[in-house]
């Protein structure tokens, strides 16, 4: 069974954006917090190591962890056959929306009706029932779309509710599974931000495949 976090980790960056917690007791920190813009998203090609190691990891109890971070690759087939990429990731910055919700209003709207496209997501955690919803109405109106969401956690996986949206994302043609070891260390090389000039090798934690057959085991349940 996947583990809580160890009380080393617990010094960690713990809030939304891998700020200590700490800092939420301060009074005018939480004032400042409250009187952000409810809404932003953060894209970009790649994101800072610290979120990477602290937002994806594959926790059981994923305490702090309440932001959505959403790595994609599109791949688009033209008119002749020939496949051409892309990759970004997104963030959504506070709480009234999520970055699922942000790629259909910013990303989808420029694909070509024409074509053909396979969207491949690397989410830190599987999605809430309202983008659940999304996926599931954008799917079927957009019939030239095919997509494939792996996740580093099943977020509240134990309500009825969650458990329901993601039998219907597997009836709308969505692919779910959960990230492996080797998806992680995908984003790592990919997604992530490295020295200028050096590339450090992806270092798995020590409870990863642990916690991914804990996460696989559970979405087989739901799904079956």
């Amino acid at each position: 069974m996947a583990q809580k976090e160890e009380a080393a980790e617990a010094s960690a960056p713990a809030s939304q954006n891998g700020e200590d917690l700490e800092d939420l007791e301060n009074p005018e920190k939480l004032k400042e917090l409250i009187e952000l813009p409810p809404f932003e998203i953060v894209t970009g090609e790649r994101l800072p190591v610290n979120y990477f190691k602290f937002q994806f990891r594959n926790v059981e109890y994923s305490s702090g962890r309440n932001k959505t971070f959403l790595c994609y690759v599109i791949e688009v087939q033209d008119k002749g056959g020939q496949v051409q990429a892309s990759r970004g990731y997104l963030e959504d910055e506070h709480a009234t929306a999520h970055a699922e919700e942000a790629f259909f209003n910013t990303i989808v709207p420029t694909f070509d009706p024409a074509l053909r496209y396979n969207v491949t997501w690397y989410v830190s955690s599987s999605p809430c029932v309202a983008c659940a919803d999304r996926i599931i109405k954008t799917l079927g109106k957009t019939k030239n779309l095919r997509l494939l969401i792996l996740v580093g956690r099943l977020f509240m996986w134990e309500e009825p509710e969650i458990q329901a949206a993601l039998r219907k994302l597997k009836e709308a043609g969505c692919r779910l599974r959960i990230m492996k070891s080797q998806d992680f260390e995908y984003i790592w090389k990919n997604f992530v931000e490295q020295e200028e000039g050096e590339s450090k090798a992806f270092e798995p934690w020590e409870d990863i495949q642990e916690n991914f057959l804990y996460y696989e085991e559970k979405l087989a349940d739901i799904l079956k």
